[in-house]
């Protein structure tokens, strides 16, 4: 059946204007053209490949893309949409990264938070840990410091060292300004803990650098001008755990001591390691896995409370760590492949 180009327009979704185009691009000409007027003429069986060439380009899928899936079967279609979901998304957090940057300079000058010197204290001691030791090249630089994150609903402190990822939240008594985020030096920033855990209510400032103020006495950290790793697409990203475990913090602690790698053999009632030591615990599900023993007590260490509980995805994905007596302070800790 031999169509208008308005008529094939509408049953496709297209405009005219559109299959003009897309027919000068080669992408999808049209079954006939008279040759006295110009005008063109589709048929119906061109449907299918008109309204994925829509979809495609509704994606914003760029047109050499496009030529490809459009002669491509299901799969390498699929293949194609899912590479360029992967570098939109990158695009993405370029661009709002960017924009956070470009607002922090522009109105970091009107941020100001109240914490309680006791929590801002504890968060310090329990984050700044888990910071890498400072290297000269910019990614050790990056990993040596903590991001402060600043709004109206929480301070955020957040440490990696690419193994361990640690995040303490604080509620701000008050608030003031816009929300922004800078980056400092770890061990310039544990040297306020004990300062700040001595006044009821720290004040805590973005104007150039971060400071920290306590009646008449403040503390300024130079601010580290450098893009931090995207944490929280690393916590969006976990999955359901498959298996949760809650065990004795102390005792766990006191099992690590001395040890390198440690097997886990975990059930609903006990905790083993290296088929030695066996802990009481409250579980679901099954699960054998692989730790850095100093790494975990060092989460465990940072933790608080009489007992720690592990939530595990799988035995090759981070594990979370919970204190059940604190739920504004989580830490993630990689597990270790076991040999066999």
């Amino acid at each position: 059946m031999r169509l208008t180009i308005s008529e094939f327009a509408r049953l496709v979704g297209l405009a005219p204007s559109a299959l003009r185009f897309y027919d000068d691009c080669g992408l999808l000409p049209p079954a006939e053209v008279d040759a006295t007027n110009g005008y063109r003429y589709y048929d119906k069986s061109q449907q299918p490949r008109a309204q994925l060439l829509r979809d495609l380009r509704e994606l914003d899928l760029p047109l050499p893309d496009v030529r490809l899936a459009l002669d491509a079967s299901a799969a390498g279609v699929a293949d194609l949409v899912r590479a360029h979901l992967r570098t939109l998304e990158a695009k993405s957090t370029a661009t709002r990264e960017a924009a956070t940057r470009l607002l922090t300079q522009l109105l970091s000058q009107q941020t100001t938070a109240a914490l309680g010197g006791p929590e801002l204290a504890s968060a310090i001691r329990q984050v700044t840990p888990t910071a890498a030791p400072p290297r000269e090249d910019d990614m050790g630089l990056v990993l040596s410091c903590v991001l402060v994150e600043l709004s109206a609903d929480e301070v955020v402190f957040v440490a990696t060292d690419r193994y361990r990822l640690a995040v303490r939240t604080v509620r701000p008594v008050e608030f003031g300004g816009v929300g922004t985020r800078v980056l400092v030096r770890a061990d310039e920033l544990a040297e306020v803990s004990r300062w700040a855990a001595a006044g009821d209510v720290v004040r805590v400032e973005v104007n150039g650098g971060l400071v920290f103020a306590r009646g008449d006495e403040s503390r300024e950290l130079q601010v580290v001008d450098a893009e931090y790793p995207a944490y929280q697409q690393i916590l969006d990203g976990l999955t359901p755990p498959a298996c949760r475990v809650v065990v004795d913090r102390l005792g766990l602690l006191n099992a690590l001591t001395g040890r390198d790698v440690v097997a886990f053999d975990i059930d609903q009632q006990s905790l083993r390691i290296d088929d030695e030591v066996r802990l009481d615990a409250i579980g679901s599900g099954a699960v054998r896995i692989g730790f850095t023993a100093s790494l975990l007590a060092a989460a465990l260490e940072a933790s608080v409370g009489p007992d720690v509980l592990l939530e595990i995805c799988e035995p090759a994905r981070p594990v979370v760590v919970r204190s059940a007596d604190q739920g504004t302070f989580t830490t993630l800790v990689m597990p270790v492949r076991l040999d066999g």
